[in-house]
């Protein structure tokens, strides 16, 4: 019997909707910074202007001469033309061309920076939000909301600039000439079509932006369903799931296509509209012009001047809707990117935080949990008056069932949350008055779950020191007993780990985890079950070398394998977020506790396994 796919609600909406010019408000800043590029630029929209409305009055001109009355017609015609006319009209043609393309070069540099910067203090952002948001993420809607927001800038100050303002311009001009120098009716019709046109617009395509934003919802779903499958590829695979995520999929998309048919009709009607104005005005001024020709008011030069004016001004003007609704499109597009900046940084260091050590310096830190309650919702108790020390150079263990709240331990002292009661402090300070780089700067940490980056295993065991030398990263990794199957692949270390590291075992990732750790050599070790996914042969080998390297530094173990904690000068049994015993390997088991049945349990396992 086929499954029918689950519904999966959209990414949500934006929490605050930005009104337009709130958006537009944001981006000026990013424009103003190269405020002389600017100010050129505008100024030589302004003369492409002047120039190309100047162009039909000289080309009024050129036939009004051919048809003057009187004997010197063909004189004045072969004097004046080659001499003049002809002269000013090629040179006004040159420089439209001329001062467009000269404010294009010049605005080149305004655009594209804006956008890198935008785009970067975006990526900046997301990286300064809490563990709490990066956990609730939809990385494929997130990263798509980033990629049209990006994209949508550079179109946003395009439209503006190279189009809806020129049009502008062009529209006062063109009026201004026509109140001058012709009755009042000329001006009357071009004003009445340009308002119909302009009102018939905007109410249409704001009706259309509604339409637009839920294609941009579905478009964002439908690439979380993409993504999230593919991230999981094996998983599929597993389950032999390829249909039941097909049919997903296309449940989405499905409902996408409703949405863009939706929109594209729309378009179509809006666009017939715009042309039913456009067309109507034009009639009505090419018939006013032929009833003054007619009756000897006007010369063929003022039809021609009236005619390519109308060519001039509604030739843009047929593009105006089009331009005004991507430009809708394009804030709709932004305000999503924009919105992520509105996100409120959880955690964030105080305005008088300071540094962990002082500029150059390092040392030995003494861990304190003082009292710590911790809940990540508020009706979900995690921690409860959790109270223990490490101090300089110690290593103390925190054992216990899964679920015990071990690897919150690890998340509140890197400060990826804050303690809902109490304080976790090094060295005596609080860490909400320290600087949270110096302090995550001062931890290595080799993680439960071992994630790569898709790089090189060179880079993923120097990204624990950027900086490092090759010979330290070797260094690490022969101590991570890692190099010598390094070695053996046929890229070495130029190996590529695939996604997420999928292209290497649980083990190898571990050790490449374990390599990175000890090459930042950091004053704090934290080992959250560092050798988990390791055989017993490798444990043994990597746990001598894990003993060596917490020698000197503060080190907080978590663990489940207890053989890993045999060691350490403290050890804390946690269970459902209280410590309930505490103390060395031996005088635990003599406790006859939680302790001693948890180590009974795991050499009972070992037996049957051996």
């Amino acid at each position: 019997m086929r499954r029918t796919p689950p519904t999966m609600a959209l990414p949500g909406p934006i929490p605050e909707t930005r009104h337009d010019w709130q958006t537009i408000k944001t981006l000026l800043p990013y424009l103003w910074a190269w405020k002389g590029r600017v100010v050129f630029a505008l100024c030589c929209l302004l003369l492409a202007k002047l120039t190309n409305v100047a162009v039909p009055m000289v080309f009024k001109d050129i036939i009004d001469t051919f048809t003057l009355p009187g004997a010197n017609k063909l004189e004045q015609a072969v004097l004046l033309v080659p001499l003049g006319l002809l002269a000013a009209y090629g040179a006004l043609r040159f420089s439209t061309v001329l001062f467009t393309e000269l404010r294009e070069i010049f605005f080149a540099r305004v655009t594209q920076r804006a956008v890198r910067t935008i785009t970067l203090q975006v990526f900046e952002h997301l990286h300064a939000l809490s563990l709490r948001f990066h956990l609730d993420r939809q990385t494929g809607g997130l990263t798509r909301d980033i990629e049209r927001g990006t994209r949508s800038i550079g179109s946003l100050i395009s439209y503006t600039l190279y189009s809806i303002l020129p049009t502008l311009v062009e529209i006062a001009l063109v009026i201004g000439i026509l109140a001058a120098r012709y009755a009042w009716d000329f001006t009357l019709i071009t004003g009445a079509t340009l308002t119909i046109y302009v009102i018939f617009t905007i109410v249409v395509t704001n009706w259309r932006t509604v339409l637009r934003r839920e294609v941009n919802e579905l478009d964002s779903a439908a690439n979380v369903r993409a993504v999230d499958s593919l991230i999981n590829f094996e998983t599929v695979k597993y389950f032999n799931n390829e249909r039941w995520e097909h049919d997903r999929y296309d449940e989405q998309m499905q409902k996408w296509e409703t949405a863009q048919i939706r929109s594209q009709v729309s378009l179509s009607w809006l666009n017939l509209g715009q042309s039913l104005i456009i067309a109507a005005g034009v009639t009505l001024m090419m018939w006013r012009a032929a009833v003054g020709v007619a009756s000897g008011n006007m010369t063929v030069g003022d039809i021609v001047l009236v005619n390519a004016f109308l060519i001039q001004l509604y030739m843009p003007l047929n593009h105006l809707g089009v331009l005004y609704r991507e430009i809708r499109q394009s804030l709709t597009d932004i305000e999503r990117m924009f919105s992520l900046l509105d996100k409120n940084r959880e955690i964030q260091d105080a305005p008088d935080a300071r540094p962990l050590f002082a500029s150059g310096e390092s040392g030995p830190c003494e861990i304190e949990f003082e009292n710590v309650g911790f809940a990540y919702e508020a009706n979900r108790q995690i921690l409860f008056d959790v109270d223990f020390k490490v101090g300089a150079g110690e290593t103390v263990a925190v054992v216990g069932h899964s679920g015990s709240g071990k690897s919150t331990l690890a998340r509140l002292l890197f400060r990826f949350y804050d303690t809902t009661t109490g304080s976790v402090k090094i060295n005596g300070s609080d860490l909400r008055a320290l600087q949270q780089a110096s302090v995550r700067a001062a931890i290595g940490i080799v993680p439960q779950d071992t994630v790569l980056f898709n790089d090189t295993i060179f880079y993923n065991i120097q990204y624990g020191r950027p900086t490092a030398p090759r010979e330290e990263v070797i260094a690490a990794a022969k101590a991570a007993h890692i190099h010598d199957f390094i070695e053996r692949l046929p890229d070495g270390y130029d190996t590529r780990v695939g996604e997420r590291g999928l292209k290497l075992s649980g083990g190898e990732k571990q050790r490449v985890a374990i390599a990175r750790a000890l090459l930042k050599n950091p004053p704090i070790l934290i080992f959250d079950e560092a050798t988990s996914a390791l055989d017993s042969k490798t444990e043994k080998a990597i746990q001598a070398e894990l003993e060596q390297a917490a020698i000197g530094r503060t080190t907080l173990i978590i663990a489940h394998r207890l053989s890993t904690v045999m060691n350490a000068d403290e050890i804390l049994v946690l269970d459902a977020g209280h410590i309930v015993e505490r103390g060395a390997h031996r005088a635990l088991l003599e406790q006859n506790g939680l302790y001693a049945q948890m180590w009974a349990l795991q050499q009972q396992q070992n037996m049957i396994e051996a």
